[in-house]
């Protein structure tokens, strides 16, 4: 039985030399891969309530809504900025080289909805936490946060627990 690592496609020296880029584009391709990555990233929180999946962009957005649609509930993305019709809220953060703006629709979110953050990847942790920052901007009730991948040697699974996040991820890559 394959496992969601043998689903993933690693891409020597991309988008720069010295880099393995983890490629989920195989595992969604794949109709019991991509069941497989839905199916493990609900289990944790089977039973738990929860109004709304967040998603983050862009691949957070197919996990995101595959989710929701399994739960019966609604999806909220996240967009970079100017992405989003209509009056948002804003956080900027810092990337490799440089800083990028995260945004969500100003009314997505009710002060106490309980929801889950979703996306592909964790490595550094800063779009993830830019994300969380918007969502307690907006007073959500965050009950974890829930990847396919995490590249643990980056630190972003420390800097959400950090935040008194719960994370959870179906594999990890060491290296990266």
């Amino acid at each position: 039985m394959k496992t969601i690592e043998n689903y993933i496609r690693t891409i020597p020296d991309f988008p720069r030399g010295g880099i393995m880029f983890r490629d989920v584009t195989t595992l969604f391709a794949d109709p019991r891969g991509l069941r497989l990555a839905i199916d493990q990233m609900l289990h944790p929180y089977a039973g738990v309530a929860v109004d709304k999946i967040i998603g983050l962009e862009a691949r957070g957005f197919i996990l995101g809504g595959a989710i929701a649609h399994q739960l019966g509930k609604g999806f909220i993305p996240i967009r970079k900025q100017g992405k989003l019709p209509g009056k948002t809220i804003s956080q900027a953060y810092t990337l490799e080289y440089g800083e990028a703006v995260m945004e969500i629709h100003e009314d997505a979110i009710q002060p106490g909805e309980k929801v889950l953050v979703v996306d592909d990847l964790l490595a550094t942790g800063g779009t993830a936490q830019a994300g969380l920052q918007l969502l307690e901007k907006l007073s959500a009730d965050v009950i974890g946060c829930s990847f396919v991948i995490d590249l643990p040697d980056l630190g972003g699974r420390q800097l959400l627990e950090g935040m008194g996040m719960e994370v959870h991820s179906l594999c990890a890559f060491a290296g990266d």
